[in-house]
């Protein structure tokens, strides 16, 4: 009993178009027109959903890409500048190395500097850092069965045994959100969907709804995410660019002391 990270999901209000942009800033395969998946089998998907919401102020999740070296990092801002992404102000100092960027649809991304070392060997989606508590990393740690890999000051780190990205929660205190939660957790369940329901509500998360092809829950921070009854990955062969839907339908989905290892918050 347990379940896996099926996707990183984003609301969009041009889906399609925020998908090819991250499709050719990560290198990543185009499954769908909205869906991309990395390079190996293990790592979690990204997904744009359709929403007619407007982005209100800053998302409470965002990616930190990694650098090998300055000229590395160079290049990874040139490209997201290139692809339509552009400079963002979220009260960064002037002294820190990192850079703060949104995409087309001002989704925030941080191009960190090379040598940090919290984020060596996590690929270049070093991680997906979040506002968040301690208790919410200790849920997610439990939920999805990865162990904590930081767990200081608040501020928590979970990773897959299998290696790859780490998803951080900065701790305590956690800003109100501001409108719906744009980037949320989709699961698919490894065995029977009421009882691993049953076991997410037991570490802490909140029932708020249920239909056909999803249940609908809140982790201890309120952040929503959803339990999929069926798994919604498409079968389709990969291709390198996601093509343009004829229509985009909008629907709702029912740290450590050393500086160079601590995750800039942005």
């Amino acid at each position: 009993m347990g379940s896996r990270l099926s996707a990183v999901c984003f609301a969009a209000n041009r889906p399609a178009r925020v998908a090819r942009f991250w499709v050719e800033l990560l290198g990543w395969a185009a499954v769908d027109a909205v869906t991309l998946r990395p390079g190996d089998d293990d790592g979690f998907r990204i997904r744009f959903v359709a929403s007619d919401e407007p982005k209100a102020g800053q998302n409470r999740a965002h990616f930190d890409l990694t650098s090998d070296s300055l000229a590395g990092q160079e290049r990874t801002v040139a490209r997201v500048l290139e692809l339509g992404g552009r400079h963002v102000d979220v009260g960064q100092l002037p002294e820190e190395e990192h850079v703060v960027l949104a995409d087309p649809e001002g989704n925030e991304l941080c191009v960190i500097e090379p040598g940090n070392k919290f984020l060596a060997g996590c690929g270049f989606v070093g991680a997906l850092a979040c506002d968040g508590s301690q208790a919410v990393g200790y849920f997610w740690s439990a939920a999805l069965g990865w162990p904590l890999v930081w767990d200081q000051n608040q501020e928590t780190a979970i990773q897959s045994p299998r290696g790859g990205s780490k998803i951080t929660w900065s701790g305590s205190p956690v800003g109100p959100g501001i409108g719906p939660d744009r980037v949320t957790f989709d699961l698919t369940p490894t065995g029977d969907l009421r009882a691993e329901v049953d076991r997410l509500i037991s570490l802490g998360a909140t029932h708020l709804g249920t239909s056909a092809e999803s249940v609908r829950l809140a982790d201890p921070d309120g952040t929503e995410f959803r339990v999929l009854a069926r798994p919604t990955e498409p079968a389709e062969k990969t291709t390198g660019h996601p093509a343009e839907p004829a229509e985009e339908t909008a629907h709702r989905p029912a740290g450590p002391d050393d500086e160079s290892a601590r995750r800039p918050a942005a």
